[in-house]
Parts: C-alpha cells; sequence; structure tokens
C-alpha cells in the first residue's frame, strides 16, 4: 500500500497538470507551424501542390497544357499526398525521466512530454494517425484521439528506467521513441532490431539535462537515482568525471551506431535548449522523403 500512494499522488498530479500541458503543446505548435498543416509530397489526392517540368516517364496524359501553353516548356500538375500514416510514439515515463539539475530547468520527463504532444497536434491537423505503444492505444486521426493520447502521456510510471515497448508497431509505419536511454541498451537494440524488422521507419531522441553532459560535481558526493533503486557514495567526485563522461559518449555511440544499422535516426536534446528546436526536428523526420 505505501508503494501504492506515492504513484497514486503522482497521477494525481499529473491529471491536474494536464490541461497546462496541453496548452503549452499548442502554443509550441502553433509557434512552429501555423495554422493548417500539409505534408508537402506529391501523391495521390484532391488539393493541388505544384506545377514541375515535364520529367522521362511522364506520359502526355500528364502534363498541364495550360499552365504549359505560358512558356516554352511542358509542365506536369502535382496534387499533394493526402493518405495518412501511423505514428508510434513511446515516450519515456519513468523515474529517471524526473530529473532536473536546477529550478529553472523542466524535468526531462516534462520536455518529453510537451515535445511529444506538439508534434501529435501537429501530425493530427494533418489527419496523421497516432498511438502510443505500450499503451492500449493504437493510432487513430481525430480531437478524441488527441485527447486520449495526453491523457495517456501524463500518467507516470513507478520503475526507476524503461525500455521502448513497440508491440502494437505496425509494416511501414513511423516510430517516435523519446527517453533519456540511461536504462537497458540491450533492450533498446532489441526493440529498435524488431521494428526494423517490421519495416518501421523511426527516430530516438534522446533527451538529457545539461548536467548530465558535463558532470560538473567536485568533492564528497552522494547519487542516488530518481527512484532510489541506485546509490553511489564518493569523496572525491572530481575522479569520476572522465570515467563517466566516456561512458555517456560510449552509450551515445552506440545508440548512434544501432540506429544506422536499422535505417532510424538519433538525436540528442538538452532540456535547457529550446522545445521548439525539438519539435522541428521530429517534424522534419517525419515528414522527410519516404
Amino acid at each position: 500500500m505505501s508503494e501504492a500512494l506515492p504513484l497514486r499522488s503522482r497521477a494525481e498530479t499529473a491529471t491536474a497538470n494536464l490541461a497546462p500541458l496541453l496548452a503549452r503543446a499548442e502554443h509550441l505548435a502553433s509557434a512552429v507551424m501555423p495554422g493548417g498543416h500539409g505534408r508537402r509530397r506529391a501523391g495521390a489526392g484532391d488539393d493541388f501542390w505544384q506545377y514541375r517540368p515535364m520529367q522521362a516517364g511522364d506520359t502526355l496524359r500528364m502534363v498541364d497544357w495550360r499552365r504549359s501553353a505560358r512558356s516554352d516548356a511542358q509542365y506536369v500538375r502535382q496534387r499533394e499526398w493526402q493518405i495518412s500514416q501511423s505514428v508510434f510514439f513511446w515516450v519515456d515515463r519513468a523515474r529517471s525521466m524526473q530529473f532536473a539539475s536546477a529550478p529553472k530547468l523542466p524535468q526531462k520527463m516534462d520536455r518529453a512530454q510537451l515535445v511529444s504532444l506538439a508534434v501529435a497536434i501537429l501530425l493530427s491537423r494533418g489527419g496523421e494517425r497516432i498511438g502510443l505503444s505500450g499503451e492500449d492505444l493504437p493510432p487513430r486521426a481525430g480531437s478524441k484521439q488527441l485527447q486520449r493520447f495526453a491523457e495517456l502521456l501524463a500518467e507516470p510510471r513507478g520503475e526507476d528506467y524503461a525500455t521502448p515497448q513497440i508491440g502494437a508497431v505496425t509494416k511501414n509505419s513511423f516510430v517516435i521513441f523519446v527517453s533519456d536511454f540511461l536504462g537497458d541498451i540491450d533492450a533498446v537494440e532489441a526493440a529498435l532490431r524488431e521494428a526494423s524488422s517490421k519495416g518501421a521507419r523511426g527516430v530516438c531522441l534522446q533527451v538529457l539535462d545539461p548536467v548530465e553532459e558535463s558532470f560538473p560535481f567536485r568533492g564528497r558526493a552522494v547519487f542516488n537515482s530518481v527512484g532510489g533503486s541506485l546509490s553511489h557514495e564518493t569523496l572525491q567526485a572530481a575522479d569520476l568525471s572522465e570515467r563517466y563522461l566516456q561512458r555517456l559518449a560510449e552509450r551515445k555511440a552506440r545508440l548512434q551506431a544501432i540506429c544506422q544499422r536499422t535505417g532510424w535516426t538519433f538525436a540528442t536534446h538538452h532540456t535547457n535548449e529550446s522545445a521548439q528546436s525539438a519539435v522541428m526536428w521530429l517534424y522534419n523526420m517525419i515528414e522527410g522523403p519516404k
């Protein structure tokens, strides 16, 4: 019972913070892309996208003769792609994500939730289907789906570290992992391999506090995991700096290598950076060439 009470308290806090989180995410999405959202890709659809010069392989039936009559070249009228895609999110909500090194900085979890929800809002505006992997939320479109997405995203988790869940990921979908990736890296690799075997493309966005990159500690220090399952005391924290930074660099290099082998993309975002930059990066990764 004593274990359940803190989790219940965090759940109640998350519920109370849901409306502000949605409002912040809406504002962030509007800052990244005001107004409507388009996929901006050529394909099957009704909406005009652009004219382009006729190329080898095009037939005369494809030529727009009215546009071509205004120049010496022949032009093809392209329509905008209107077939929605499924985008799965897995957002780490374990206790390790509740870390912030200073009051002025957001927790890693807050940043992960904000960025993921803002991207989901942008996708929903364009009619894309969004879902949460590891939750009972298969990808769907619409405002009700977005509301449920936000509710689940705000729910906390009790474990110290989490690993990606990809059981619901479908063939040819797009997958977004947002985490500090400080847990079991073998499990991360297994998840990426399984998702890749299903034909899913994706990205891993690592969210870190700046202190986790710089390790500025000196003298006596006690390091505890947020959940309290790990603890280490040292009299000379500076002596750990080089080894810690080396292990972090090795972990990031392995994540990068895993992503390269599976055709995914890896990037690191720090909580002292603009959330807008992370949203734009994720959005561009989804909207890139297929």
